[in-house]
């Protein structure tokens, strides 16, 4: 099994950090527009469309404001079945966000792809709270063909 892993330090209350991770305009604002669902409740599925494709998480576990969990129930095979995780804690003047997305079978080439557009919108979504503007899907930045 391989996993992504990531650290970022974002300058918010950390409720509004958990909002951004558990809300529909909250997601759509960071990570992709066409987002569906109920984030905030466990067990409900939140469907993310992006122009290649898209991708349904289950809400596994939430514990606010310090933890949001998904498991991926539809997607890409090599998304089947990972789980990702949000893990929030205070420091100074930092909200730190442990980025997690585990359980690939192999850490094939899609896994690097996927690495670095993950922190590309973990980026977008430092933006969005620290500056009132993210850059989710469709006006992130692409990186190559697979978007």
């Amino acid at each position: 099994m391989a996993d992504i892993l990531h650290r970022i330090g974002i300058k918010a209350p950390i409720q509004n950090v958990y909002q951004a991770l558990t809300t529909n305009a909250g997601l759509a604002g960071w990570w992709t527009t066409d987002t569906k669902g109920e984030g905030d409740q466990v067990g409900s599925i939140l469907e993310f469309r992006f122009g290649a494709g898209g991708f349904d998480m289950k809400v596994k576990e939430l514990v606010a404001p310090t933890r949001v969990v998904w498991e991926v129930t539809d997607g890409p095979a090599e998304w089947l079945p990972t789980m990702i995780s949000f893990d929030l804690r205070e420091e100074g003047e930092y909200i730190i966000l442990i980025f997690k997305h585990m359980n690939w079978q192999e850490p094939v080439e899609f896994m690097h792809h996927c690495s670095t557009k993950w922190a590309i919108f973990l980026m977008s979504l430092k933006s969005l709270l620290e500056t009132g503007e993210g850059s989710p899907n469709p006006v992130d930045v692409k990186i190559d063909n697979w978007n």
